[in-house]
C-alpha cells in the first residue's frame, strides 16, 4: 500500500501520539469525538479513517467514518470532506480493508530481522 506524502507525515505523527483526536460535528449540531486510525491514499487523494467514540473514549460497534482529507502541510488546520460518490466510498473502503488484512498479517507474523538468505 502506498500512501502519498501528505498521508505519511499525518500516519508519522499518529504514531508519534501527536495527533490522536478531532471533533466532528454533525448536521444536527451533535459533536462526535473520533479517534484518527489512519491516512490512506487511494486514486491519489487522501482520505482520513475515524472511530466514533462515545462520552467515555470508547466504541462499541466497531462502526468506522471516512472523510476525504485535505491538508497541505502547513500549519493550517486540515479540513475534512464528504464522500458522496458510491464508487470512491467503496474505494476508500476496500483499501481500509487491505491496510487491515496487512496489520493482521504483521500482527501474526513475526517477521525476521535479517535478509532472506539468513544473513543480518
Amino acid at each position: 500500500m502506498e500512501f502519498s506524502k501528505i498521508a505519511t507525515e499525518m500516519n508519522t505523527r499518529i504514531e508519534n501520539g501527536d495527533q490522536e483526536t478531532v471533533e466532528i460535528e454533525l448536521d444536527h449540531g451533535e459533536v462526535v469525538n473520533c479517534a484518527i486510525m489512519i491516512v490512506l491514499t487511494v486514486n491519489e487523494k487522501d482520505y482520513i479513517v475515524l472511530l466514533p467514540l462515545d462520552k467515555n473514549g470508547q466504541n462499541h460497534d466497531g462502526n468506522v467514518w471516512f472523510y476525504e482529507f485535505i491538508w497541505d502541510g502547513s500549519d493550517k488546520e486540515p479540513e475534512l470532506g464528504y464522500i458522496s460518490d458510491d464508487a470512491e466510498y467503496e474505494a476508500v473502503s476496500e483499501a481500509f480493508d487491505l491496510y487491515l488484512d496487512d496489520v493482521e498479517f504483521d500482527e501474526l507474523v513475526e517477521l525476521p530481522e535479517e535478509g532472506l538468505d539468513g544473513e543480518e
